[in-house]
């Protein structure tokens, strides 16, 4: 016989949050270009299937961070970083294999980068060079990840066509959906809506709300309220120190921990 005692201690676990596991952890990263220090040190850890926010103003270091979770700040000479970048336990300063994490942790640029081909081989591109040989296959996948991007509807026709005559917002989503060919499991997106129009900016935000539940999303946005809009928690990032981070319903409330905080969302400064 289970007592009431039992049945609201069974409801209590039933309805308890499900525990929060960590999909990256970065501890005391410093971040030098030459002789300059652009991060001081920072410190947090990302969730596992969660849309993470960063803000903060421009040179902030915002961008300088993505590039050490993949380590494509190994193509800047000058730059050295020290601390330590886990993802799922493993430590990225020590992967022998940079390809593997690049495939993982997935990237997109401010601005929009094209592979000089088809629309379709620049969304193949890196399946095929991962394995993938069956053509059904890569044409689902470049179909889902079009589809993905807010994109298929208007290039399903002329998938030959090269991808660099798109317009510039076009050529955006094409990078968005070439990122997500890699089917990474973290989607970094350094201010993808800076080239593309606010409707289309809405459709591809729906989309990340449902990719979610398939990845880890890092968004760098000066849009703040995109920021409010999209990420369970925010991280504000300032001069290469992190200010604030905690819930996106606290930071953007009347109260947040930090007065900076409150200045910076209200666009009292930045």
């Amino acid at each position: 016989m289970v007592t009431s005692d039992g049945n609201r201690a069974a409801a209590c676990q039933a309805n308890a949050p499900a525990a929060v596991r960590n999909k990256i952890e970065i501890r005391d990263l410093r971040l030098s270009y030459g002789k300059k220090e652009v991060l001081h040190g920072v410190s947090f850890d990302i969730h596992e299937n969660e849309i993470l926010g960063v803000i903060g103003p421009a040179q902030s270091g915002k961008t300088s961070m993505l590039r050490c979770l993949n380590r494509t700040i190994d193509f800047t000479a000058d730059a050295t970083w020290t601390g330590s970048i886990n993802v799922d336990g493993e430590e990225v300063g020590r992967m022998r294999n940079v390809y593997e994490l690049r495939r993982k942790i997935g990237m997109v640029a401010p601005l929009p980068v094209g592979l000089p081909m088809s629309i379709y081989d620049n969304v193949a591109f890196a399946p095929r060079c991962s394995g993938m040989k069956s053509k059904s296959e890569l044409d689902g996948l470049v179909e889902k990840c079009l589809t993905q991007a807010a994109l298929w509807d208007e290039v399903k026709e002329r998938l030959d066509s090269l991808g660099t005559k798109l317009s510039g917002g076009q050529q955006q989503r094409l990078t968005i959906a070439r990122a997500l060919s890699h089917q990474p499991e973290v989607l970094c997106l350094d201010e993808f809506s800076i080239a593309i129009d606010p409707v289309t900016t809405m459709r591809i935000e729906d989309v990340l709300k449902e990719l979610k539940s398939e990845m880890t999303i890092i968004l760098v946005t000066n849009l703040v309220q995109q920021a409010r809009r999209l990420a369970a928690r925010t991280l504000f990032l300032w001069e290469g120190e992190i200010v604030e981070l905690g819930s996106t319903e606290s930071m953007f409330g009347p109260n947040p921990k930090d007065k900076r905080t409150f200045d910076y969302v209200n666009g009292i400064f930045g």
